[in-house]
């Protein structure tokens, strides 16, 4: 079979693919940006408190990269008895994946911050809490979004092995049928259309760095 694709503007999928062009790319995000953001919900606390207390950092660094050796269809096939065959069974892996580079980033970029910026923001009366959502934190922020960035674009990769377990991968859907109905052109434009979102997200988290750190462009142009 072999289920030619016409450019209309948008791709058409062939009978087989059970979702249009642009709902796989929807589900890719959804998923992979998602589970990227919820890495970094978890992982904020955790490099947060790897900094305040260094002796559990290797400990908890050994953690999350053991997880992250740990191949995402074994993990796929784990959590199906209890999430089944859904989204949610991409997404948890995901998610776990993403604290071997998150949970670094935080704590590098917490690290970064000059030891007499925090003396200040002591000697100014600031609390733990205030300290580091207002002083340490934005420091943080460039080392802390270059890990976010790695993460998304790894994730965006990863999330393709979801189609092994149903129709869960997004644009990794469309190399598992490519291979099942010698259909050549479906791997081309999952491969080729997963490089192009790659570097979308990449550019993007860029743009949000730059939104949210303009004092690095100001010192860049004064150096």
């Amino acid at each position: 079979m072999s289920g030619a694709l016409v450019h209309t503007g948008v791709f058409d999928m062939p009978s087989y693919v059970q979702s249009s062009f642009l709902g796989l790319i929807r589900t890719q995000l959804e998923v992979s940006l998602g589970a990227t953001l919820a890495g970094l919900v978890i992982a904020l606390p955790i490099g947060q408190l790897c900094s305040r207390l260094p002796r559990i950092y290797p400990a908890t660094l050994g953690l999350v990269t053991i997880i992250y050796s740990i191949p995402s269809i074994a993990l796929f096939v784990l959590l199906i008895d209890y999430t089944g065959e859904s989204e949610t069974t991409v997404f948890i892996p995901l998610t776990l994946y993403t604290l071997a580079i998150l949970v670094p980033g935080v704590v590098d970029g917490i690290r970064s911050v000059p030891p007499n910026v925090l003396d200040a923001a002591d000697g100014m009366g600031y609390g733990r809490m205030r300290r580091y959502l207002t002083v340490e934190l934005p420091i943080a922020l460039p080392t802390l979004m270059a890990a976010v960035r790695v993460a998304a674009v790894s994730s965006l990769s990863l999330m393709s092995i979801g189609s092994t377990i149903g129709n869960y991968g997004g644009l990794g859907d469309l190399f598992l049928l490519g291979l099942k109905f010698f259909d050549n052109s479906l791997i081309w434009v999952g491969l080729i259309s997963l490089l192009v979102l790659s570097v979308f997200c990449d550019i993007l988290l860029r743009g949000v760095q730059r939104l949210l750190t303009p004092w690095a462009r100001s010192l860049r142009s004064v150096g």
